[in-house]
């Protein structure tokens, strides 16, 4: 969930001093490989590879089929041309000789899951794959939004323990949500399910050859908590056919951040050009692997990882149940603490859109004669500009709420449009509509018991100065910066690094590979206190559209859907 625009790959040959550690990142449109030296984190070369498919959300890649709203799928051998492409070439532009690597690890976006053979072999690769449920689910698929209400509901009715865990809702991009969806919709693909497991596991299984599972995803995005995954009579009074689902599709012993859950094999060793047997480290996610790569495994210190979307992470002593909190997981992020996420299903993706749909054709030009790019190109006119000049107030839900709300039937809202209202201008007001989306989200932590002491950023985002500002000026609090570009890369190679034994935690391996900028930020005060006025009518938006009882946005995608499923046109 963290691509920006890819980089070439760094060549800088180095004279082989010390031990080396290759990060991998696989993220939402590409993927990102990193070779890092364990001493100090210094980032020795690192190459990017572009996903063939990218994201499968019209059509599938073999037959053409349609695939119905809100679906987002991928292609398991895209990453898998990441482990053939990105890793020699980073280790090619390192110059690091591959004797030096003593370990690798990697991390996903996820919620993105897959159905499989008790091998491994994905079922879209099999003779199954002309069905849509077949394929690997990305964490942006969100059409389980049913499933998910019915999980949510029937935990409520039966006082299960561990709803509350989750902010008192399961996400529509979670685990059971999405194999709920499958069972319900194409029984046939369900029944030929042996294994339902998280891409972070399944690309740990292509490099090891067998099969491992880690606490993180399985705590994060498949309620795993206190040892145990819901019990099957919760799951038979969802459908009688999911009763058995955690204990025969799921349950698998799990591995903590930063354990080696195996040697490298022979295939990937030729893949990757690595020397086989070294170790590879369990599974773990893009955002909470990042946190120690930025230094912020100390209880207080939010990660906010920006990307296509935001994920939150922070780490707290106490366990406390946070309403609309995506999770928190005991010894989630590091060992000894209690680790709290949260998150805007779209961030970096609002943006992108308007960009994509709205530059006219004079600002294209600009750009063309400025050599910037569209991004850039609105951030410098929208800069300066007193705070709500522009008139506007953005919800900044076009992929849905993930974070407080929980759900993924809400659309965006633009109001206060005027015939003078410019590009940039609603540019803008999207940009401090994410920023607002966030500050609801600290508040809520703070509210709920878990301290909020620092602000870091990591993610492609971190490069747009105007954001990370508009950022400060929202949350009233200094914004730290992650130095490295790839975040999610440096924080699997460190990963990699306790698990090959070069460092004995991870918190001991993020004090000496991870780096970050504080306070790179400040907050101006005349600006942060005009955002109170916008924040105070964002949030009076935010409930009339999604904590009140109208549920109008429920109604128009309701609307859309049906109109597309009948094919009524003009």
């Amino acid at each position: 969930m963290t691509d920006a625009a890819a980089p070439r790959p760094s060549h800088r040959p180095v004279d082989g001093t010390g031990p080396c550690t290759v990060g991998v990142d696989f993220g939402t449109l590409s993927g990102r490989a990193v070779v890092v030296r364990v001493r100090d984190g210094e980032e020795l070369g690192f190459a990017v590879h572009p996903y063939t498919h990218g994201v499968i959300d019209t059509r599938l890649p073999d037959d053409g089929a349609l695939l119905p709203p809100d679906w987002a799928l991928q292609h398991p051998e895209d990453w898998r041309d990441v482990l053939r492409t990105a890793v020699p070439e980073a280790l090619a532009a390192s110059g690091v000789d591959p004797s030096q690597v003593i370990g690798i690890a990697t991390d996903f976006t996820a919620c993105t899951v897959l159905p499989a053979l008790a091998d491994g072999t994905p079922l879209s690769e099999t003779a199954l794959g002309h069905r849509p449920h077949a394929w690997p689910k990305l964490w942006k698929h969100h059409a389980a939004q049913g499933q998910a209400d019915r999980i949510n509901a029937l935990a409520h009715e039966r006082a299960e323990p561990w709803i509350g865990r989750y902010g008192g809702r399961i996400s529509a991009e979670w685990q059971f949500a999405k194999a709920l969806q499958l069972l319900e919709e194409d029984p046939e693909v369900y029944a030929r399910t042996e294994r339902w497991i998280e891409a972070a596991d399944w690309i740990v299984w292509q490099l090891t050859g067998t099969e491992s599972r880690n606490t993180c995803t399985a705590g994060y995005k498949g309620i795993h908590q206190d040892g145990a995954y819901p019990d099957p009579e919760y799951l038979a009074a969802l459908h009688p056919e999911f009763a058995d689902f955690a204990r025969t599709r799921l349950d698998h012993p799990l591995s903590p951040p930063g354990t080696r859950v195996g040697g490298l094999s022979a295939r990937a060793a030729a893949w990757t050009g690595l020397p086989e047997g070294i170790a590879v480290a369990a599974g773990n996610v893009d955002a909470h692997v990042t946190a120690p790569a930025a230094q912020a495994v100390e209880n207080g210190r939010l990660l906010a990882i920006m990307g296509t979307s935001t994920c939150h992470v922070v780490n707290g002593p106490e366990l406390a149940e946070v309403p609309g909190v995506c999770g928190v997981v005991r010894d989630g992020i590091v060992t000894g603490a209690y680790g709290y996420e949260a998150g805007q299903s779209a961030v970096g993706d609002v943006f992108a859109w308007w960009t994509r749909t709205a530059l006219p054709p004079e600002y294209a030009e600009e750009a063309a004669r400025t050599g910037e790019d569209p991004h850039t190109l609105l951030s410098r006119k929208a800069a300066g500009r007193p705070v709500g000049a522009h008139g506007l107030i953005a919800l900044d839900w076009l992929g849905g709420n993930r974070s407080v709300l929980v759900d993924h039937r809400l659309s965006g809202v633009l109001i206060g449009l005027t015939l003078s209202t410019r590009p940039e201008d609603v540019y803008l007001a999207l940009l401090e509509a994410t920023a607002f989306g966030t500050r609801v989200i600290v508040e809520a932590l703070e509210a709920g018991g878990v301290p909020v002491t620092e602000f870091v950023v990591a993610g492609g985002l971190k490069k747009n100065a105007l954001l990370l500002q508009i950022y400060a000026d929202v949350l009233r609090r200094p914004v730290s910066v992650a130095v490295s570009d790839q975040g999610p890369a440096l924080g699997s190679a460190l990963h990699a690094a306790v698990a090959a034994g070069a460092h004995p935690d991870v918190r001991a391996a993020a004090r000496a590979m991870g780096r970050a900028e504080h306070a790179a930020h400040l907050p101006d005060p005349a600006r942060a206190d005009a955002y109170e006025a916008l924040y105070a009518e964002y949030r009076l938006l935010h409930d009339r559209f999604g904590a009140g009882d109208d549920h109008q946005l429920h109604r128009l995608r309701a609307l859309r859907d049906a109109a597309l499923a009948t094919g009524t046109g003009h």
